[in-house]
């Protein structure tokens, strides 16, 4: 029995041993795009990365130094951070990001062409990356490419350079055009396109005017984004690899990508194997609060509103009318209001509100005493109100926010408002409606069970594909055979035309036989007659 358990002991150890690699893999990591938000995923993936024991040398545009990740981490820091947000209110004529409110679906596909191409073409701009793209030797000296999936396709080629697979991740939901990359057809009829406002139970009207955005944004990636993005990558990796794929190939390349998604917090889609859901990897066990939020919080007896619109869209900028209104109602609430505000010398705040330049956003929600969060929508905000069954008063900007507020009122656990039609009354009305309504506390339960309750804690489960990826050689038994196919065919167009035409064919035959069979009687009856 004993000799038993040694043996099996023995063939477990053999086996993991041929899993695990001693040293670790060596990963060359790319996120040129400086999205503070972003980086919450990519620094919980990163840190997952090296502490189970691989090297990531990593080009990235916000320094990781303050993490502290040791000698298996190496940057590659874009100097200085591109200001993309000032290119976006030049072109739309804005003058603080609280007007994006305005823009249509076109302005947001717009808003992130110019953040892609100029961020990509800022970050290859760089001696130390262009070093990386010219670099002598490339044969082993990387096992894996992982990249953000967000407008920095030219990055792509580099896993040619180095001859290496590729991973991706998507900071954002599922987006329809990720349909092309992965092989599958993405339903129109009942998936939304990610920066409209409909959930998956669409009237006539709305699937026309999904299909008809879903069918823009293809078109346009195809005939206006794709070629900008296309001359970036020859620019800057055609004297080395003379001929560069073009990116609508390399897209097709991508082994896995990791979605920053997880029931139910999004739209149920058909899918592939090789997109994995990983939404929640920032979220970390609470961290005991600084002291005077600490105190705040817990001397908060009729409960506390928690205030942050993200990093991008910024409290003290908001219009001085607009900004009166939220501080006159606050005052008249019971409750205490903790604000992330990045200008703490604000005047008359009221007794019962807080502001603070920063704020540890998941760590405050977790809070027994916070009843409400004032959001913008952001869906690294969405979870940890859900995770932490808080919720939520949803004032989306733009881009996926308003399908993240959309999505949770649905859901019954928030309630949306549009920051141009805020008025005191409607605003008072619904804080004290999420406070005392108990239905939207028990929805916002019931989903956050069931966000939680997964087979594996998502970092693992990012960390496991990524070497999955590695071990396997780019895992090309995962590619979808939808990926070889033209698009007549991966949509069955030659397919239908076939059919098509077998019927017309019918059709025709038939006619042609009633034509024959009737001329046939009528010059039988002719003949009867004489």
């Amino acid at each position: 029995m004993q000799f038993a358990v040694l043996f099996y002991l023995f063939l477990a150890g053999n086996l993991y041993s041929q899993l695990e690699p001693v040293d670790g893999y060596k990963i060359l990591a790319v996120y040129s795009y400086p999205g503070k938000s972003h980086y919450m995923m990519t620094k919980a993936l990163i840190r997952e990365l090296v502490e189970s024991g691989h090297q990531v040398t990593m080009i990235t545009a916000i320094s990781l130094e303050k993490e502290e990740l040791g000698s298996n981490y190496t940057e590659i820091l874009i100097e200085p951070v591109y200001d993309y947000w000032h290119d976006v209110k030049l072109n739309f004529g804005a003058q603080h990001l609280f007007e994006l409110t305005r823009m249509t679906i076109y302005d947001t596909l717009k808003m992130l062409e110019i953040i892609g191409v100029k961020t990509t073409e800022h970050a290859l701009r760089q001696p130390k990356v262009q070093a990386l793209i010219n670099a002598k030797k490339t044969d082993g000296v990387f096992d894996l490419l992982l990249a953000e999936q967000f407008y920095q396709e030219a990055f792509l080629a580099l896993a040619h350079v180095y001859k290496i697979p590729e991973v991706t991740t998507c900071t954002l939901d599922s987006e329809n055009h990720m349909s092309q990359m992965m092989g599958l057809i993405t339903p129109w009829s009942f998936v939304p396109h990610g920066f409209m406002t409909f959930t998956d139970r669409m009237s006539f009207l709305e699937r026309v005017q999904n299909s008809y955005v879903s069918f823009y944004e293809d078109m346009n990636r195809l005939l206006n984004y794709f070629p900008k993005m296309d001359a970036v990558a020859r620019e800057f990796f055609g004297p080395v690899l003379g001929e560069v794929p073009r990116v609508k190939h390399m897209e097709r390349e991508i082994s896995v990508m990791l979605v920053n998604s997880h029931a139910p917090l999004t739209t149920v889609r058909p899918t592939v194997d090789a997109m994995v859901s990983v939404g929640g990897m920032h979220i970390y066990p609470p961290k005991a609060l600084p002291a005077d939020m600490q105190a705040f919080l817990d001397g908060a007896t009729e409960g506390a509103i928690f205030f942050s619109l993200g990093s991008n869209v910024q409290s003290k900028d908001m219009p001085a009318e607009m900004l009166r209104l939220f501080l006159q109602v606050f005052g008249s609430l019971k409750q205490r209001v903790l604000w992330k505000f990045e200008d703490e010398s604000i005047r008359q705040l009221p007794e019962n509100v807080m502001v603070r330049k920063w704020l540890p956003q998941a760590d405050i929600l977790a809070h027994r005493n916070v009843k409400v969060f004032i959001t913008h929508g952001g869906l690294f905000g969405t979870q940890e109100g859900v995770h932490y069954a808080v919720p939520m008063l949803g004032i989306p900007i733009y881009s996926d926010q308003h399908l993240n507020v959309n999505k949770a009122v649905l859901g019954g656990y928030a309630i949306s408002l549009h920051f141009q039609s805020i008025t005191e009354e409607v605003l008072r009305h619904s804080l004290l409606q999420l406070i005392h309504n108990a239905t939207y506390k028990e929805n916002v339960q019931r989903v956050c069970d069931i966000f939680r309750d997964r087979p594996q804690e998502p970092r693992k489960t990012a960390v496991y594909w990524i070497e999955y990826v590695i071990r396997h050689r780019g895992a090309p038994h995962m590619r979808s055979a939808g990926l070889d196919l033209n698009w007549f065919q991966f949509y069955l167009l030659d397919v239908m035309a076939f059919v098509a035409a077998i019927v017309l064919a019918g059709i025709l035959a038939l006619s042609l036989a009633i034509r024959l069979l009737m001329g046939s009687n009528k010059k039988h009856r002719k003949v009867k007659k004489n």
